[in-house]
């Protein structure tokens, strides 16, 4: 299990808006004792920002891949970032 700490921002586009997408991420990131932010963007899309454990943020990521049931991923872009001490809990925003 890899415990180094990660953070990572997802870029989800399909049919992700509208079918509890982000209610969904939260609850999952949750689950795994993520900290972050989920939020929907105006061209459709989903952009999630997740830190923890690697294989927390990892586990959350593949999540994102297929959504909760009634969304359609289509494609999902990856981008790592330096952790930082700002978050502290798992947001839904606008």
């Amino acid at each position: 299990m890899d415990l180094r700490p990660l953070r990572v921002r997802l870029r989800v586009r399909g049919r992700v808006q509208g079918v509890w997408f982000r209610g969904a991420t939260r609850e999952k990131a949750l689950s795994l004792g993520l900290s972050g932010w989920v939020r929907n963007l105006p061209d459709g899309s989903v952009e999630a920002l997740a830190q923890g454990p690697a294989w927390a943020v990892e586990e959350l990521a593949a999540w994102c891949r297929r959504g909760p049931s009634g969304a359609r991923v289509d494609s999902i872009e990856r981008r790592e970032e330096n952790p930082g001490d700002e978050l502290s809990d798992f947001d839904v925003t606008a």
